[in-house]
């Protein structure tokens, strides 16, 4: 207001007097157009400022959500390259300009607002399906049928990574790799990730139509039970026979409390007097990074466990303490369900010579998700980091190829009496460990003869 007022008074007042009729110098004209230009330009800046600024104040909940969401991602998205290619700005205007009046206008909004990007692990997740997250990255159960699943980065397919051992998936067969076509009807291609998962969980006792694809191409059509599912993510057992004791231990997932109890069954194995370990990792679909770290802590003695990339290209080693809780010999068990922060822990076991690597090639997942609750009790999913194994190998797309590739078909009960491949690890170990009596004994021999010759 008192710029307009000023503008006023100096180009509309009266003269009073002759004095002030008289012509004004060439000079003074100049400056007095120079100042009437720039108050002009100040009017001109406060209109604009008025108009952008009166949409903002208005904002409902469902844009703030959008707004917040769209901030969220603009400042930690790992590859910020992305958001020139798919106009990113106008992306948030169109969400803006939407008619957001309940909680779901605003969710579809953001889901359609986030799809061009093209990382299907850069998700919004609604109440309920973050609330499910959450849990089983407690450890708790699950109502369901037991997948878990991922989004294949080359044509966006939910495909299976693994089935919940003990899941009504896992009964019925479904293996990893498999294609979900249809649930319910619905595309979960079309759907997308977490809008798939939230469609096959439910109350114990319903039933859910799923098409699936297995990985020979085969489609048949199943109708899965849903019912409580334990996820026990630590499972373990001593394995004997006539001359060697072994400790059996099995990670379905790296939820909060795992480490801790990964330390306790270790030390329960070490008690029974195990001369092994035999570290099953197949179908574990990772979960919470932290996790898999400080389980690779318990195995590496300061060597490198994983090497992460941000969005400046920053590479960043990650080791371990100089410390170990288990330094006995040991096999790794890995297949095609083993993704994530599971696939961290492998690569970190190869690269540092820890331990081989036995069965089928792991996933290829090699992004790292940041979670953040928003205002509304959602949640956001962003890809903000890559991970390198110690060696620099990129896991994204290509996963990790074991040292030995055991033979197929794959047995669909990891840990079981007729687990195929934990019986080849089995004699893989104690094979390893005959080795190195054979080279002990034949070490203190050559010693006793050394001592022997210097003695004479």
């Amino acid at each position: 207001m008192h710029i307009c007022a000023l503008y006023k008074d100096s180009t509309h007042r009266q003269p009073k007097t002759v004095e002030e009729m008289k012509p004004m110098s060439p000079r003074f004209t100049k400056r007095l157009i120079s100042l009437k230009r720039i108050l002009s330009a100040i009017v001109s800046l406060c209109l604009t400022f008025l108009l952008i600024a009166a949409p903002v104040l208005a904002l409902n909940d469902g844009q703030q959500l959008i707004l917040e969401s769209w901030s969220l991602v603009n400042e930690g998205f790992l590859n910020p390259s992305r958001f020139d290619e798919i106009h990113w700005r106008r992306l948030r205007q169109q969400a803006l300009e939407k008619q957001i009046s309940t909680s779901d206008e605003a969710y579809a909004a953001i889901e359609e607002m986030l799809l061009p990007i093209g990382d299907p692990y850069t998700r919004l997740l609604r109440p309920d399906d973050y609330a499910a997250m959450k849990e089983s990255n407690l450890g708790s159960e699950i109502n369901g049928v037991g997948l878990q699943l991922g989004a294949r980065t080359e044509d966006g397919e939910i495909v299976v990574i693994a089935p919940l051992e003990g899941s009504p998936a896992a009964d019925a067969g479904v293996a990893s790799g498999t294609i979900l076509l249809s649930v319910n009807g619905e595309s979960p291609k079309n759907l997308g990730l977490e809008a798939t998962a939230a469609r096959l969980r439910g109350e114990t006792g319903s039933q859910v139509l799923v098409t699936l694809q297995a990985p020979n191409g085969e489609i048949d059509e199943i109708a899965l039970e849903r019912r409580s599912v334990d996820l026990r993510p630590v499972r373990t057992r001593r394995l004997r026979n006539e001359s060697h004791t072994l400790g059996y231990l099995r990670i379905t997932q790296f939820s909060e409390g795992v480490p801790e109890q990964v330390n306790e069954a270790l030390q329960e194995l070490s008690e029974k007097g195990i001369e092994g370990l035999i570290l099953d990792l197949r179908n574990n679909s990772g979960g919470l990074v932290s996790s898999g770290l400080a389980v690779a802590d318990i195995f590496l003695k300061g060597n490198a466990i994983v090497e992460t990339r941000n969005r400046d290209g920053v590479k960043d080693s990650i080791p371990a303490s100089l410390e170990s809780l288990y330094d006995g010999p040991m096999v790794t068990l890995v297949n095609s369900g083993t993704a994530s922060a599971s696939e961290i822990l492998a690569g970190a076991l190869q690269d540092n010579d820890r331990s081989q690597l036995l069965g089928d090639r792991t996933f290829g997942k090699g992004l790292i998700q940041s979670l953040t609750n928003l205002s509304d009790g959602s949640g956001l999913a962003i890809t903000v980091a890559g991970y390198l194994t110690p060696d620099g190998r990129d896991i994204q797309d290509f996963g990790i190829e074991p040292d030995r590739n055991l033979d197929k078909p794959e047995p669909l009960n990891p840990g079981g009496t007729e687990d195929r491949w934990l019986q080849d690890a089995e004699l893989l170990m104690e094979a390893n460990l005959d080795q190195d009596m054979l080279e002990e004994t034949a070490n203190n021999i050559n010693e006793k003869k050394e001592s022997e010759l210097s003695i004479d």
